[in-house]
């Protein structure tokens, strides 16, 4: 920190430092103040930076391409990778956005440098995507073969809209395990990788994405299926929607299905229907097609709910389950 950055006023017997915002952008809260006072910079400089509200966004991953599927690899997809380009001083990089990582770390940077950051991991703030722009900026600063170290959640500082070109799709890819955890030829002499990856894999329900729909994931739990649907409209204006066809007998998707309820995660909903047994992720390819335009002409209706309508709605609120 050069002269100029650093300005001392004295009061008295009392010496005030002022510091130049800029040079505070990269100062963790447990690293020595650059004032030179020998407190942590969160003790002293930092103070009104650690005691900030946590600002909360109701919809942290708005504007961002894919939306929808990064809601869902945050909250119900077991196994799943997506490839981002970052912009600014390092355009053209490539970072590996993922569920999960081993131990829900939120980073790691393979031996080859390759990033990957998780979407599920033990701790998050208020802004999710401000967790993954932390997350990115620290992997870019950490040594090949290494985790990424977070230490305190970040209250300010780029988002991953910030970070990444947003003018590239996002393409989603479901894993039915984790293998994509360890490189090629990774050296396994006591079998432990292998064990820790079986395990990982067995915990891990099978999950897949439709191909005809966005953000909508067929999945096995138990012997039960689902197709749990991502949808990036506003919840009002959803349930409407939603009432309205299940109020008219047209809320299934293929016979013996049911619209069971849904997920609040981030801002939107994700209805999920039951499906009969043994039904696969093709069986509902067509049907989800066909529901998605049925639906945008339910969006599309302004007229006041019916009576009949409203009770489908309140039956539909009420069984919503809110993820955060």
């Amino acid at each position: 920190m050069g002269k100029k950055s650093r300005q001392r006023a004295k009061s008295g017997n009392t010496t005030t430092v002022t510091l130049d915002p800029a040079d505070l952008v990269d100062v963790g809260p447990r690293e020595p103040c650059p004032c030179g006072s020998g407190k942590r910079f969160k003790q002293c400089h930092g103070k009104d930076r650690a005691q900030a509200t946590d600002t909360f966004v109701m919809r942290p991953f708005e504007g961002l391409p894919s939306e929808c599927d990064l809601i869902a690899f945050r909250e119900i997809v077991p196994a799943g990778t997506a490839e981002v380009v970052l912009t600014g001083d390092n355009a053209g990089k490539v970072v590996n956005l993922v569920t999960l990582l081993p131990m829900a770390m939120p980073g790691l940077v393979r031996d080859d440098e390759t990033i990957w950051i998780g979407l599920q991991t033990h701790a998050s703030s208020g802004d999710p995507s401000r967790d993954l722009g932390h997350a990115i900026n620290a992997a870019l600063h950490t040594e090949p073969g290494n985790p990424v170290q977070l230490g305190d959640l970040m209250k300010e500082g780029p988002r991953l809209q910030d970070l990444i070109d947003t003018s590239k799709p996002i393409e989603a890819k479901v894993h039915e395990g984790f293998d994509f955890w360890v490189g090629e030829n990774v050296e396994d002499p006591t079998g432990e990788v292998a064990a820790g990856l079986e395990r990982a894999n067995a915990a891990a329900a099978p999950t897949k994405r439709l191909e005809s729909v966005e953000a909508a994931y067929w999945t096995e739990i138990g012997d039960r299926r689902y197709l749990r649907w991502v949808l990036p409209h506003s919840e009002d204006t959803l349930l409407d929607a939603l009432a309205r066809l299940h109020a008219a007998g047209s809320s299934a998707l293929i016979e013996g299905s049911r619209l069971i309820g849904s997920f609040r995660a981030l801002g939107v909903l994700a209805p999920v229907w039951e499906l009969p047994a043994g039904t696969e992720a093709a069986d509902v390819e067509k049907p989800a097609a066909d529901f998605a335009v049925a639906l945008e002409k339910a969006l599309a209706t302004e007229a006041t709910l019916s009576t009949e309508e409203r009770a489908a709605r309140a039956g539909l609120a009420s069984r919503q389950l809110t993820i955060r």
